[in-house]
Formats: structure tokens, sequence, C-alpha cells
């Protein structure tokens, strides 16, 4: 698209536009090019019932515009409407490996002029997670930051841009959570609420994934699973599911074969059931107060061990 490429690309989400802006999207003509490129993000939310934005789409696709290019996204895991894909091009992305993204990182890096230490690709994976296009934000503002100097970019520079310092990422909360460190896993709630982008949902989520992987590994040790090959076993089932958004099986299945020693399943199934009121209070809640109930859940953990004592 070269310097028109502001002019002849437009991204929007399907749950922010009506069948008036859409057709307004793909027939605007293209500005000293041959094509422009409309793309349509979380698609998965037009549903596969009749809508009149979904049968204006339906309707389009059959006849489209030959200057434009239209591109449909549907967020990983979920299931793409069989209308649109029939009338289209569909193209599976399968989302990069864990194993993979510290690489991926470095790499990108490069493009941008940006050398990483070791412990920044650490801190930075620690703090946003393996969300590719997340990352790549973060990166260009570690470009911002250098201004174009040569030096390596530290943990210390993404303490100072991220908002996160060692030891009170959100996974450092989970870890904490998981092994029954209640006291510790409360006081990581703020800090971790801090960070961009973070919010009580997202912890509980988090937390929630984490605890149905350690019922997993609970539920092999009861079934007289060989507690030295549990993370074998537990990974070897990850592999067979290959669930999306965990950092690197081996290093989930570890984890969880190893927090699953601290929780008998019937801890673990209150738990997961706090964990999902949780959920729900934060997101029916009439006044925001995320810290008190993240808070109050991870300190429910202690709880139940003690009620297990």
């Amino acid at each position: 698209m070269g310097p028109n490429r502001d002019f002849n690309l437009d991204v929007r989400f399907a749950p922010d536009l009506t069948p008036e802006s859409f057709n307004a999207l793909v027939n605007t003509p293209p500005m000293l090019a041959e094509r422009r490129a409309v793309v349509i993000r979380a698609v998965e939310q037009l549903g596969k019932r009749k809508t009149k934005l979904r049968d204006e789409v339906v309707r389009y696709l059959a006849q489209p515009n030959p200057t434009t290019v239209l591109v449909l996204v549907v967020a990983a895991g979920e299931e793409p409407d069989a209308d649109l894909v029939k009338a289209s091009t569909s193209v599976l992305l399968e989302p990069l490996s864990a194993e993979r993204v510290p690489r991926w990182l470095r790499h990108h890096a490069t493009t941008l002029k940006v050398t990483l230490a070791p412990d920044a690709v650490d801190l930075l994976i620690a703090a946003v997670g393996n969300d590719l296009s997340t990352l790549a934000r973060e990166l260009e503002k570690l470009a911002a930051l250098t201004g174009g100097a040569t030096r390596e970019v530290t943990a210390q520079d993404v303490t100072s841009l991220v908002g996160v310092r060692r030891g009170e990422t959100v996974y450092d909360l989970v870890h904490a959570a998981l092994e029954r460190r209640a006291a510790r896993a409360a006081q990581l709630v703020q800090p971790v609420l801090e960070q961009a982008g973070m919010s009580g949902v997202k912890i509980v989520s988090l937390l929630g994934t984490h605890l149905v992987g350690t019922s997993l590994a609970r539920a092999e040790r009861d079934r007289g699973a060989n507690v030295a090959r549990l993370p074998d076993i537990v990974f070897r089932q990850l592999l067979a599911v290959r669930p999306y958004g965990l950092r690197g099986y081996k290093e989930e299945a570890a984890h969880w074969s190893g927090w699953s020693a601290h929780w008998t399943g019937g801890e673990l199934s209150r738990a997961l059931r706090a964990a999902l009121a949780a959920d729900n209070a934060l997101k029916t809640a009439t006044v925001s107060d995320d810290r008190g109930i993240v808070t109050q859940l991870v300190l429910g953990f202690a709880a139940l061990n003690k009620e297990a004592a």
C-alpha cells in the first residue's frame, strides 16, 4: 500500500458495525492504489443466528467489491460461521507455540533495531504473556524508549516501561495462590492490578485455568499415577488437547503436577466454584472492587487448606 496505507486500510471490530457502516467500508474506493483492505475482527461475535449485519456480510460475499480485500478474523478457539466460510477463502492460522515465543520476540525486536537482554525477554513474556500483538506493541514502546541507541534493553527498561517488577507478575501471583501461599498472593493483587491492561477478570480467568490443570494432575495422583512420571503424563494429555493460551506445555505440566500435592480433589472443586463466583461478581458488580474480590478469593485458598487440616 506504500505511503497511502493509512487511507487504504481499515481495521474494525464486528460488534461496532452496522450494515450501513460495513457497506461504507467495503465499497470505499482505494486512494492512489489498485486495492484497499478492510479487516473485521471478532467476527465470531456476529453469532450464527440471523442478524442484519451478518446477513449483509453474507450478501456482500456473494458479490464482493473487486477493489476491496476483506479479511474476516475469528478469534482463536472459536468455531467459524459455516456460511461465511463457504462464501470465502478460509485460512487456519495456528497460534505460535509457547516454546517459540521467546525466539519470535527476539527476532521481531531486531526488525525494530532493538536488542533484548535474556532477562528482558523473560520479564516481558511474564508480564505480557504470549499474545504476539501485545508483545509487538510493547516492543514498539521499547524501541521508542531507546531512541535508536544501540544499547541492549534490560529487565530494568521493561520494568520502567511496562510497570512490572520481577517477582510481581500475574504468574507470580498464580504461583503463590496455587502453592497456597495465600498471604503472598494477596500482597501481589494490587501491584498486578496496577499493570497496564490487567483486570480482576483476567487474573481470575488465569487462576481458573491453572486450577483446572492442577485438578487434572490431582486426578492422576488419585488414580495411582507414578509421581515421578506425573509431569510426563500431564504433558501428553496437553499435547492431545492442545489448549490455547498456555505457556510451554512442559512447563505447565510440571507446575500442575507439583501444585497438585498441595490440594485434595475436593479442595480443588471448592476452589473452582469460588473462582466462578468471583468471576461472576467481577462481571456483575455495579461498583468495581477488583482488588477486594480477587484478594478474598486467594485468601480463601488458605482457608480451604486450614479446613482440610
